[in-house]
């Protein structure tokens, strides 16, 4: 007999999301290399974007939940100690070695591991990689004599690429991500922002666990990762969350979880629609105490591509925040600037802020700072701003932040 659903506020629903995401309560004032790890295991991803218009979007994501930390110290967890990797998922993120085993079991069936909502992309792998077998042989003989990036492959013949590559298109460049994707290899290690490519053989730590799962087991465990991490979620924003794009059935999978205990339907009350939403069972009395108001809100602000916003659709429904990446929109149609960062309070999408930092001259620039419909009004409230924005400047090495006259009115004094 199905269980009714557990019934829940918008608010704690919320609550429940910020905190999965480490969002809430103190900020620690520099973080361990361990909290890092948790972090990203817990999210499980951190997207990795290069662009450094404030600073790259995995270094605004892991400093909004674990403060200041040494940059040389990530990188020592990502190139030496191996504890996190560079991985697609789709696309380009920052996640936990811990969970290399669910990778692995999507590696061994690519291209079939692509589900249907990637379209012609599965059959689009296939044929390229049957067309260009030569080509795949050529480049992993070229990596057994160590770590290449792409212009050192003598394959490589750089062709027209879009304004959204990071690197030259060329063939090798399509082979290496399909050998990416089938784990014969992997980013590791970065010239400027160029990928250094290399063998997982070669480079993967010895303590890796090499569990082999099914693709039932790969499902369920990336399921219930990214619940966990969204804190309360529909069976499509899962989907959308992670792994995206690589579940074979994913309702198929929640009824599974559902039957075995490991997660619980949940109702919003007050949020309109019908979709059906879960918690998992392990966070549930975490959700007991946060409807007993149990919460300790801050001030983040949060990079164009963090996880909170991941979703346009789940911001507009859950958070009633409507998010663009403008960034990506013609300049005459930018409604809040180029490079965009919401600023959370709470449980609450209070303001955005168009930023840049000024490196020559050591400044934060806030550009313009925008109050969401609603916002609270309170000069407090602009004074936590401004000491997050203070205590971000000085993270990236700025001396100062700089506003323009273009704030809200009842912020200006506490942005002072």
């Amino acid at each position: 007999m199905t269980s009714a659903p557990i019934r829940i506020s918008l608010q704690s629903a919320r609550r429940l999301a910020v905190t999965k995401q480490h969002l809430s309560g103190k900020r620690p004032g520099r973080a361990t290399a361990e909290r890092i790890v948790e972090t990203v295991r817990d999210l499980p991803y951190v997207q990795w974007d290069p662009v450094s218009v404030v600073a790259p979007s995995h270094i605004l994501s892991l400093w909004a939940r674990v403060g200041s930390f040494r940059l040389p110290d990530f990188d020592r967890l990502l190139w030496t100690e191996r504890r996190l990797l560079q991985h697609w998922i789709p696309f380009a993120s920052i996640v936990a070695t811990e969970d290399y085993p669910v990778y692995s079991s999507l590696m061994r069936r690519y291209p079939e591991s692509l589900s249907d909502s990637w379209g012609a992309q599965r059959e689009r792998a296939r044929a390229f990689l049957a067309k260009h077998a030569d080509l795949r042989r050529r480049v992993l003989v070229g990596l057994r004599s160590g770590p290449l990036m792409l212009n050192q492959f003598k394959d490589h013949v750089r062709t027209k690429g879009t304004a959204g590559d990071w690197e030259p298109s060329s063939a090798v460049s399509e082979m290496l991500w399909h050998l990416l994707m089938s784990g014969q290899a992997m980013v590791v290690g970065h010239e400027g922002h160029q990928n250094l490519w290399g063998r997982p053989d070669a480079f993967l730590p010895s303590w890796l666990s090499r569990e082999v799962l099914s693709e039932k087991e790969a499902d369920l465990r990336a399921a219930q990762r990214a619940l966990r991490g969204l804190g309360v979620a529909t069976a499509q924003e899962i989907h959308h969350y992670f792994i995206r794009g690589c579940y074979r059935d994913i309702q198929a999978t929640m009824e599974a979880l559902l039957a075995d205990s490991r997660i619980v339907r949940v109702k919003i009350e007050g949020l309109p629609g019908s979709d059906e939403r879960f918690v998992h069972t392990d966070d549930v009395a975490l959700l007991d105490d946060l409807t007993r108001d149990n919460f300790s809100p801050r001030v983040a602000v949060l990079p164009p591509f963090d996880n909170m916003i991941c979703s346009q659709a789940r911001g507009k429904r859950l958070f009633n925040f409507d998010y663009v990446r403008e960034q990506f929109l013609p300049k005459a149609k930018r409604r809040f600037g180029m490079w965009v960062l919401p600023i959370l309070r709470g449980e609450e999408f209070i303001g955005r802020l168009d930023a840049r930092l000024d490196k020559e001259k050591r400044r934060f620039q806030v550009n313009a700072l925008y109050a969401e419909p609603g916002a609270p009004t309170a000069q407090a409230v602009a004074t936590e701003i401004r000491e997050e924005l203070d205590d971000l400047a000085a993270f990236l090495g700025a001396n100062s932040v700089a506003f323009t006259s273009r704030v809200p009115s009842v912020w200006k004094a506490g942005l002072r």
